[in-house]
């Protein structure tokens, strides 16, 4: 049973009414993955129109070698459950989490590594370590690298969420710099380029806090908990629709979170079992999300807000399809002959 449909299922959920995930997707079905090991991330290829899973396969933070990347075909089909996998041949992969696809290359976050790899054939085509200056701190840390994002102008973004950090890499060189480091950012786990600004989005893992960061490395917050009142927990994945409304996994209370062009929050999922580095499929309309305690990954096709419903009109899960619509009220006044 899809992990979607038992969060409508489940007895409270029939208390919400506005669940904007459909389970009928442009590929005509929802589509789980299983036989995953702790899945990471989850993104589709804007080239080949295919997707690829992050799997840890073991402890978060230690060198084991033996993460691996499943292969999807553009209609969800698993193609390869371990495409790309550490210690086979000449690939090292040891607890591989964000991922970014640029052009025919699929760049890795790995511990302290930045990796790429052929999205044809899984050969590495690139290991770039990364480390802080010595002079940014008296002991110089070993980065662990969170997520990575493409800027669409030839720069990958890393974030380090041990060390509060965010890399610039120039693809062109394949030169490192630190774009900031900064307290505020609370634990940078997931990325993304905002799709029409050119800011990058992080979220924060720490204090479930949402930043924007400048192109030259300022940092505003965008969105913290309140002293009384905590939206968030311990957030993990951020990615933008077609339609410019922002989606958060939020690890820890199970939900995905999003937020409308007016700033507008709405719990579009909850009771999810550790919903991981998300992403959105903008050309399809579909959710990505991987599910870390529960070894699988789900995709979904996402409701489109041009549907005609008045705004001021609530919605109800008739309007998902998960349960028959309300009889409609007999017209007053007396019946026509």
């Amino acid at each position: 049973m899809s992990l979607l449909i038992r969060v409508i299922s489940h007895p409270a959920a029939w208390l919400i009414w506005i669940i904007p995930v459909v389970i009928v997707s442009p590929l005509d079905a929802q589509i789980t993955v299983t036989e995953l090991q702790s899945p990471y991330s989850f993104i589709n290829d804007p080239i080949e129109k295919g997707y690829f899973i992050s799997s840890v396969n073991g402890e978060a933070e230690t060198a084991d070698n033996n993460g691996f990347i499943t292969k999807l075909d553009p209609h969800g089909k698993l193609l390869n459950l371990k495409f790309i996998q550490g210690g086979k041949g000449d690939v090292t992969l040891h607890a591989p989490k964000g991922m970014a696809v640029v052009g025919h290359v699929l760049y890795v976050a790995d511990l302290d590594t930045l990796r790429g790899f052929d999205t044809t054939t899984g050969k590495p085509v690139l290991a770039l370590t990364i480390r802080m200056p010595a002079a940014s701190h008296a002991v110089v840390p070993q980065a662990s690298l969170s997520d990575v994002t493409f800027d669409g102008k030839g720069h990958l973004y890393c974030s380090d969420q041990k060390t509060n950090t965010i890399y610039r890499v120039d693809l062109a060189t394949q030169t490192l710099s630190v774009l900031v480091t900064d307290r505020a950012l609370a634990g940078p786990s997931g990325l993304v380029v905002h799709p029409r600004s050119g800011q990058i989005i992080a979220v924060s893992w720490d204090k479930g806090k949402i930043s924007e960061i400048s192109p030259e490395g300022v940092v505003t917050e965008l969105f913290s908990n309140g002293f009384f009142s905590s939206r968030f927990q311990n957030l993990r994945g951020v990615d933008f629709d077609r339609w410019g409304n922002m989606y958060v996994s939020d690890f820890t209370t199970g939900k995905v979170w999003r937020m409308s062009w007016d700033k507008r929050f709405q719990v579009i999922a909850e009771f999810l079992p550790s919903p991981g580095d998300l992403s959105i499929d903008r050309a399809n309309n579909l959710i990505l999300v991987p599910y870390e305690f529960a070894d699988a990954a789900e995709m979904n096709g996402l409701e489109t807000p041009s549907d005609g419903k008045p705004k001021q009109e609530k919605r109800t899960l008739a309007d998902y399809g998960f349960i028959p619509p309300p009889p409609k009220p007999a017209p007053e006044g007396p019946a026509k002959k």
